[in-house]
């Protein structure tokens, strides 16, 4: 029997395992991309925002300070996100935290590439947002680190979970609005005892990024970054999506 050709073997494994879209799991003829509605329903962060608090903003505003900027100063000096956490990049993010399926998560970084590369250089450090050790237990993954680890993966930035570190126990900012999250993460975050000699093993000539899978209030991005500039260098901060309401 002669051997099936590659062109043959691609469409027979088209046919008994057919192309579906990464996000809603629609069949598709395609073999990459994802379907129309879903297309529709990815909300990316606009190009006019306030570099400081990443807010979008009037094109005529940016690229800032915003209101809120010009009232307070942020210890971040840019703030960058991806997306707007809603529709399909909600769904997607919810399925990565609660249920560890991360096809639709790493089909939006994916996605992003262009963006990402042009934000992150390989000289820059990625520092997670450090999560609670019982929930890093039962979760069994640490969300900001594994998000660092797909960013470095295509990007080639260097990532350090060990820098920043979470102390205490806290409620989950999900639970909590307003003042109430900043008092929740008042001290909540530290320097590790082996910061400095972790962060000399890296180039002084990237950028410090502080990065969040989702960014609400922009409290824990706030209070991180605030812990991150006994670093004594510049710091920056991202999250992969955040919520916006008009």
């Amino acid at each position: 029997m002669p051997a099936l050709s590659i062109k043959a073997l691609s469409k027979l494994q088209s046919m008994v395992f057919p192309y579906t879209c990464p996000l809603c799991a629609t069949p598709l003829d395609e073999t990459e991309g994802c379907c129309s509605d879903c297309l529709q329903n990815i909300s990316p962060i606009p190009q006019s925002t306030c570099l400081s608090c990443g807010i979008p903003l009037n094109p005529t505003l940016a690229p800032g300070p915003c209101g809120a900027c010009l009232k307070k100063t942020l210890p971040q000096q840019q703030t960058h996100h991806l997306y707007l956490y809603q529709n399909v990049v909600r769904d997607a993010i919810l399925a990565w935290k609660l249920q560890g399926q991360d096809m639709a998560l790493n089909f939006l970084i994916q996605a992003a590439t262009p963006q990402l590369k042009q934000l992150f250089s390989k000289q820059d450090i990625l520092l997670p947002v450090p999560m609670p050790m019982y929930r890093m237990r039962r979760s069994g993954l640490h969300h900001s680190a594994d998000l660092c680890q797909k960013i470095a993966h295509i990007t080639g930035a260097q990532f350090n979970w060990q820098i920043l570190r979470r102390k205490g126990v806290h409620q989950r900012q999900s639970s909590l609005h307003g003042k109430a999250r900043q008092r929740n993460l008042h001290r909540a975050f530290q320097l590790s005892l082996s910061a400095t000699s972790r962060l000399d093993t890296y180039s002084s000539k990237g950028k410090i990024w502080v990065v969040d899978d989702i960014l609400t209030t922009g409290a824990t991005l706030r209070h991180a970054c605030q812990v991150a500039k006994q670093l004594k260098r510049p710091i920056f901060a991202f999250s992969f999506a955040r919520t916006w309401h008009k």
